[in-house]
This record gives structure tokens, sequence and C-alpha cells, in this order.
């Protein structure tokens, strides 16, 4: 069913009449110092003040990975987006999210890939996306709704993870409900056409229990012709024994989203084609529907001080029915007889004007259903042996995968100018024809044990090992690969390991050095190109050192990174349909950031990366030994900050800079860099905010996203756009 231009309102006002009593204020919680679970047997649950917001975008002390750990004792860089920064730039999606931290990229929808495709460090995140600690690996798009923060651990981290984990790992962390009443709700309005609501409603049931359901509804547009998303979700979940030995938190996340999806412009001479940036090639009847429900169980049991057991259960279920038609072949047109440009391996390239080509458009469509069940049990045990002090983590995962996708594929689609392409529907002439049908199923199974030494006050030491067994196989009813690929089976074994030394010579200063493994099977997205089956994992391996400051009081941040990854087996094609494991992939590079306050009034986040992504070899086959890896820039830097002018007022604004990067491995398609400018005015009282967002001031012309396939797609982002956002908390 269509969303109606008033549904988001209609969605708070029923949560209103449901929950109409005191409940939980959304900014309330945004200290993430007083709502960490660091350790409910030592401290009592925060009371939260529902009138006061707290808008600092310091990280806190902790981090989730597993466990809260101190930032300062996990020896790899770090960063974290709170509600606080998440608010301040009235951020709806994981993706705009993650555009605050430098070494991330974004990838458009690719495939049978729908939703966020995510570069960490030059390496795909494709199932290196976690929710609250566990494998969220489906394919959709992940709002923000209903996130207290986003934490983002760079480097090989299979130690912890399991399979994957190259670049690092993203996790996102949810709203939990605390004893405290209060409700908050928003809403939002744009320049093009935007509106967006959402509510969030605590209610203390008992001195030890609580209820609390996060709730959006959004139909979102951009200056791109054509484009409107159109979702809704809710995120209800109820925590018992809050405060006593044990507690059970149950959650669930559902959303339905339809949304237009967006295959960009085609590339011409080795870049975006030159077309007004808001051009869309594809039909006005495409569509990606997605039904997302992840429903969750945690139980955790505080024997006493220094020792905790837990266990978290989750089952995920993704649905997709993707009727989606992009840009294939840039080409002439004679008559009704349409001719691609024998170019499109090296960018198009052509003397011929613009305004003498055309488009051939294909479809894309495939109804995919996605199922994983994961289950996470931990045990963290503190204690000494001598003077030394110990922090031990062990743990055990097991979970299933299952996946179906069924393609079809449209004929007789039209063909349409570049320059000035019509926006059509689906002829009645086209014809749908059964496409292949991919079943594929995995099993994971993994157990790890991570030890942190406190030597003395100054060294630490950080250890651990995991052994993971993965087996998966798929089958596919049709198959156009050379050979032909009709089943698969793979079963692997891979042990990984992590290592590190902390110096910390007093409280404000902090100095690491690490190593860490990773890797990488070849069905490890439930998916293969013919040839890769057989094929070992790739493996990953990285050092990297580091500094973390508290400065100011500890009121401010200050880290510094310097790494070297290098995947050491990565496939590589050395003939049709045969493939070896000899490839080296390595990234090099450095970082820098910073978040917290200067003054009471004056705070900042922001951060630089350097990046040197190369491949260091690859089959001559392949034509990509010594290029840069797809979608890397080697200059990344963000920078958001805001001053209170008054108690009552508030300004600030931010800066994106990201260097020229490539659209696939080999090169030939590349998009310009470029450098994005935000601002931000606002309003506070007690019960309510009032707050602007200027995005692209300058309106710039840059590239979003980049897609590999068809020669090289680009989604260009969009112009000067302006939000009004009013918060209500009661």
């Amino acid at each position: 069913m269509r969303f109606k231009k008033t549904r988001p309102a209609l969605l708070v006002a029923l949560a209103l009449q449901q929950f109409y009593s005191p409940a939980f204020a959304e900014t309330a919680t945004n200290d993430s110092k007083n709502d960490k679970s660091i350790d409910a047997a030592q401290l009592p649950e925060i009371k939260v003040n529902s009138q006061k917001m707290n808008d600092d975008f310091a990280a806190g002390a902790f981090a989730g990975f597993r466990t809260p750990t101190p930032l300062r004792d996990i020896p790899q860089a770090i960063t974290v987006i709170n509600r606080a920064m998440l608010d301040s730039q009235s951020i709806a999606s994981l993706s705009e999210a993650l555009r605050n931290v430098p070494g991330i990229t974004v990838g458009g929808a690719e495939g049978g890939q729908i939703g966020n495709n995510i570069n960490l460090r030059g390496f795909s995140s494709r199932t290196d996306m976690y929710l609250n600690g566990v494998r969220d690996s489906g394919q959709y798009y992940r709002d923000t709704y209903y996130l207290e923060s986003v934490e983002v651990l760079k480097g090989p981290s299979s130690m912890l993870f399991g399979r994957g984990s190259t670049g690092g790992v993203i996790n996102q962390v949810s709203k939990r409900p605390l004893l405290a009443d209060s409700n908050q709700i928003t809403g939002t309005v744009d320049t093009n056409g935007g509106v967006r609501s959402t509510g969030d409603f605590n209610r203390q049931l008992s001195d030890t229990s609580a209820f609390r359901v996060a709730m959006m509804g959004q139909k979102a547009q951009t200056t791109r012709d054509v484009m409107t998303n159109e979702d809704f979700g809710i995120a209800p979940s109820l925590r018992f024994g809050i405060g006593t030995p044990t507690e059970v938190t149950l959650s669930a996340i559902i959303s339905h989203n339809n949304d237009m999806p967006d295959y960009g412009i085609p590339p011409v001479n080795g870049r975006p084609a030159k077309v007004n940036r808001d051009t869309f090639y594809g039909l006005r009847d495409d569509r990606t529907v997605q039904d997302t429900a992840i429903l969750s169980g945690r139980i955790e049991h505080k024997f006493n001080s220094n020792l905790t057991l837990r266990n978290q259960l989750q089952y995920s279920h993704y649905s997709t029915d993707a009727q989606t038609t992009g840009a294939n072949n840039v080409g002439t047109l004679s008559g009704s007889v349409f001719t691609a440009l024998p170019t499109v391996t090296s960018g198009n390239l052509t003397p011929l004007p613009l305004d003498a080509l055309f488009v051939k458009l294909a479809s894309h469509d495939r109804v995919i259903k996605d199922q994983s069940i994961n289950n996470q049990t931990d045990l963290i045990a503190k204690f000494d042996t001598g003077t030394i002090k110990h922090t031990i983590i062990a743990g055990a995962s097991i979970s299933h995968d299952t996946s179906n996708i069924q393609a079809t594929v449209r004929t007789n689609l039209p063909v349409v100018s570049l320059v000035d392409p019509a926006y059509l529907t689906t002829p009645s002439n086209s014809v749908t024809t059964i496409g292949n049908k991919a079943d594929a199923d995995a099993t994971s199974v993994g157990a790890y044990i991570n030890d942190t030494l406190e030597l003395n006050k100054e060294w630490k030491l950080v250890g651990g090992v995991r052994w993971d067994r993965f087996k998966a196989g798929l089958t596919n009813t049709i198959s156009t690969a050379t050979p032909p690929l009709f089943k698969a089976d793979q079963t692997v074994s891979f042990t990984s390991v992590r290592s590190g030394i902390i110096y910390q010579p007093s409280d404000v200063q902090s100095y690491y050095a690490s190593y860490g493994t990773s890797f990488n099977p070849s069905l490890e997205t439930l998916a293969a190109t013919a040839g890769t089956q057989n094929l070992a994992p790739e493996k990953s391996r990285s050092y990297e050192v580091g500094t973390k400051w508290d400065v100011f009081d500890g009121n401010l941040s200050l880290t510094s990174a310097l790494f070297d990854i290098e995947k050491t087996n990565s496939r590589s094609q050395v003939s049709p349909g045969i493939y070896i494991s000899n490839g080296d992939v390595r990234v090099t590079g450095f970082e820098f950031g910073a978040a917290g306050r200067i003054t009471r009034d004056w705070q900042l986040m922001g951060g630089y990366t350097h990046l040197n992504p190369r491949i260091a070899h690859a089959s001559a086959l392949e034509a990509t030994n010594g290029k840069d890896l797809a979608n890397t820039p080697r200059d990344m830097a963000t920078l958001w900050t805001t001053y209170k002018v008054t108690p009552q007022w508030e300004t600030g604004g931010g800066v994106t800079y990201m260097s020229p990067r490539f659209a696939s491995n080999t090169n030939v398609v590349s998009a310009a860099g470029y450098t994005r400018w935000d601002g931000t005015v606002a309003y506070h009282l007690s019960k309510y905010d009032i707050r602007l967002n200027l995005l692209n001031l300058t309106n710039k012309e840059y590239i979003n996203a980049l897609i590999p396939s068809d020669g090289g797609r680009s989604v260009p982002g969009s112009g000067r756009t302006a939000l009004v956002t009013v918060a209500h908390r009661f």
C-alpha cells in the first residue's frame, strides 16, 4: 500500500494515544557516560531529566564491542557517533551517519546487494554490520530512529566477530528502556518536499523494569528527479531486572520501505556523463519494497562484580521485492536500432557530443528472502594472578543463514536520450522472463577467548584467539558462467588472532600497538563467482600503532593511528572461469580524530584519513595490477562543530572533503573530489528544540556513491537542501 502524506503524523499521533503518560525523552539518553551498561552490579540505573537536552558529541568512555570496554583500553582506532551528533545533523540514515567517519565510503545498489553497501579502509563491509554486537547481515536500508549510537571499530577483527571484518566492524547500538518516564516527538520538513516524524516513548513499569518504543514515518525526497522513499518503522523493547543480578531485555525492529532505486548516471569518456545531476535513468514504476523484522532476546546474569554470563539470541527476516531499472549501455540510435559504444571497458570513450548519445535501459529485478538466527554466549571474568589483573572475555557463537533470490528479466525496455531522457513506465510490450533462482545457506560455529592483562598502572597487554568453522552451500537453476556454476559447497576452518600492548603513563595519555587477522571465505555472502568456490579463504593481517589523549579535563578526546592492512591471498582470475589465490591487496594509511568540547559552549567532532589503497599483485587478465582499490579515495576529512551563542541559541556547521576515487578496480572511470559545506542554527527551550539544517550550502555537484557495473555508474549527491526539525519533550 502506498504511503499517504499524512502517514508520518498519524503514526506518531497513534503512539501518543497509546502511551499518553510521562515517558522517555529521546535526547535524555544521549549521555553515553550515564547510559552504557558498564556494570550494573556497581552502578545504579541513572534517573534522567526529561526536560534537559544533552548535546555532547563526546563518545563517552566506553564502547560495546562484546562487552563495554574503555576506549583507551582497545588497541584499535574507534569512532563513535552518538545520539547528540545524529540529532545535530538531523541524520535519518545509517549511511549518512557514517559520512562522519573518515575512511568510509558508500556504494550504490549493486546486483543482488540492496541496502547499505559500505567500504571501510578500502574493504567491503557488506557482512560486517552488527546490531548490539550480533551480526546484522540483511540487505536493507538502515534508519537511525532506534539508535543510541554507531560504533566503528577499524581494522581486521575476526578474533572478536568471526568471518569478514577486514576493514573493520560497524556496530549499531539501539536505544534501551530506562528507569524514567518521558516522551519525545519530532517532526521534520525539507525544501525537497520531504516529511519525517519520529516518536520515542519510555515508561517505567516498576523499580526494576521499563518499556520503550521508538517509531518513525517518512516521505523522503532529494533533488534527484523521481526519487521518493516512503518508509515507516517501529522498535519496541522491554527490560526486566534493571540493577539486579539478572537482567532480561526483549526487543524488536520492524520496518517497511517502499523506495525508488537509483542506479545513477552512466560514464562517458571515463567520467560520469556531464548531464544535469538530477537526471534519472530508470522507469517511474520501479520500486524496492522491503520488509524487515529483527527479534532479539538477551539475558545477563552477574554472579558477582567479577563474573558475568550473557546470552543473546537474535532472529532476523529480510524480504525484498525489487523492480529496478538502470542505464545499461551508452550508444547511438539510428531509427529504432540502438548500437552500444564498443569502448565500455575503457569508460565509453567517444568523440561524439553528449546530445548524440542514447542510453539503453535494462532491468535488475529480483525477489530476495533472507533469514538468519544467531546465538552468542559470553563469559566475562575478572581476577588476579599475583600482581597482574586479568579481564577475560570468552565466548561461543552459532548461526544459520539462508538466502533465496529469484531473478527475473524484463526485455523490450526503452532507449532514452542521455541528455534529456523521458521518464517512462514499463512499456506494455515488455516481456518478463524468469531468471536464475539462487538458494544458499550457511552454518557458522565459533569460539574465542581474549585476555586483557593489567601488569601495573601503566602497562596492559591484550591477547586473543578464535576458531571458526564455516559451512555453506548454494544452488543455481541457471548459470551463464564459464564453466557453469549450478552447485557449490564449502567447509572451511580458520583461526584468528589478536594482540596488543598499551602504555598509559597517565589518565590523559594512552599509546598502543596491535596486530590482528581476518578471513573471508568465497561463499561469505552466500553467493559465489564461478571458479572461486574451492579456494581457501582470503587472509588479511593488520599492524597498527596509535595514541589516544583526553585533554581539557577529559572533555576533548584526540586520537591518531598509523596502520598497514594486507590481504595476502586475494582471489585473482587467470583465465575464464579459473581463479587462484595469488593476489595481494594492501592498504596503508594514517588518521587523526577529535571529539568533545573545547569550551563549555564550543564542541566538535572531526577527523582526517589518508589511505594508499594499492592492488599490489593481480593477474594480467584482470588488468588491475598496481591500481587503486575501487571507491577508496586517498584523502578524506570531516568536521562538524557547534557553538552556544546563548543558552538558547546554537549555531554551527561542518565540511566534508573527499579526494578523487575510482568506480572499479580497473581505474577506468573516476569521480572527481569534492568539498561539501553544511550548516545549522538551533533554538533550545526546556521542552522544545527548533533546528534548521542547511545541507550542501554551496550547491556543490559531487558524486555520492559509485557502482562498478555497466562500466562504472555514479550516483550524484543531492543539491542544496534546508530542513526544519521541531522536537517536543513531555
